[in-house]
């Protein structure tokens, strides 16, 4: 295989056949062709992976996440999920469909990102109030501060008899979990990209741990040439004083340890390029605004305003800067996040087209 070494990717669907998991998700997710764009940038030749077509509540990357983190969490007699996030998060609509589906109590506390914009049910918020999602919205609290008040939340459902799983953003400690899915992922593109008779040179995403973290490990452990290019949405990583690097690569050996690989991740072995983030998270930036417009005039392709349409702003910048060579195969994992788009449509600068 041009992509990787057989033998290694054989252990490592064997090690993730182990795993227990729910059925969740629409996979495979298509690998389509970017004609459109390749031409608008002159080369590379560039790919979409369509993680945004997972098809829980409208799909994105959280769903592969959670046919292992809940299927576990079900083996473990869960009845009871707990989580939170910004209020548009792709985490927690995702996160209350698959406990919808699942028969699972979800519990969700949100916090405001963008003060009154924020009370507006619309988007993501949307979607987790129309499958049942208890929620709850906050302000004025750190990310600290509401992971605190996520873990209360659960202590209190356990006084009352709920066996509780802690989701994101009241437990980051068990990452690894979340990163398997990436390494399953990895091995989906590898059998697509050599069906599709496809030399893979580069993948890049918007990623700021789990997705890049498993992805990571599984290219390592198959021996795979394929560079990973990970754009953060934050400017920062969830680990206070460590590097994106660190964090990342902390995660992949954790999923390692899970799977029962012998394979180790090292800071170096990560790309990691927060240089497109902007002001900060959940804001959208010039850049952004222009790989969606970009993306979706070359190929239909639509880009959410948090994530994916940063990820994009890179990789086009680096294209026309000369820092990506126009020979290359590129694929470019689309982890979702279209409901967003809704609630940011008066930042998208549209009005100007019209």
């Amino acid at each position: 295989m041009r992509n990787s070494n057989e033998s290694r990717l054989a252990e490592l669907r064997e090690a993730l056949q182990a795993r227990p998991r729910v059925s969740l998700a629409n996979l495979p997710t298509p690998l389509e062709p970017c004609p459109g764009l390749t031409r608008e940038l002159g080369g590379p030749q560039i790919w979409v992976k369509r993680d945004d077509l997972t098809g829980l509540a409208t799909g994105g990357n959280k769903t592969r996440m959670f046919e292992y983190v809940l299927g576990q969490a079900i083996e473990d007699g869960v009845d009871t999920v707990v989580g939170g996030a910004a209020v548009q998060s792709n985490y927690c609509r995702q996160l209350a469909a698959a406990c919808a589906k699942l028969g699972l109590d979800c519990h969700l506390l949100l916090r405001k990102v963008r003060a009154e914009r924020d009370d507006e049910i619309q988007g993501g918020l949307l979607l987790d109030l129309l499958v049942g999602a208890k929620v709850e919205t906050i302000e004025g609290v750190s990310w600290a501060e509401h992971g605190e008040r996520i873990r209360k939340r659960a202590q209190e459902l356990e006084a009352r008899g709920k066996r509780v799983y802690i989701g994101r953003v009241g437990d980051e400690s068990r990452l690894g979990r979340y990163a398997v899915a990436y390494t399953q992922a990895f091995v989906e593109l590898i059998e697509q990209a050599e069906e599709a008779q496809l030399t893979i040179d580069e993948v890049w995403m918007s990623s700021s741990d789990a997705t890049q973290a498993g992805l990571a490990i599984a290219a390592k452990h198959c021996e795979s040439p394929v560079r990973l290019v990970g754009l953060p949405s934050l400017p920062q990583p969830i680990a206070p004083g460590w590097t994106f690097a660190e964090c990342i690569s902390s995660f992949g050996n954790e999923c390692a340890e899970i799977l029962g690989l012998p394979t180790r991740l090292e800071p170096d072995d990560i790309t990691s390029i927060v240089d497109y983030v902007g002001p900060g998270y959940g804001v959208l930036t010039d850049a952004a605004r222009t790989a969606m417009q970009l993306a979706g005039r070359c190929d239909a392709l639509l880009l959410d305003p948090v994530y994916t349409s940063k990820a994009m702003a890179g990789l086009i910048d680096h294209v026309r800067r000369g820092l990506v060579a126009p020979d290359h195969t590129i694929v470019f994992l689309h982890t979702g996040g279209l409901p967003a788009l809704f609630a940011y449509a008066d930042s998208l600068g549209l009005e100007a087209l019209l």
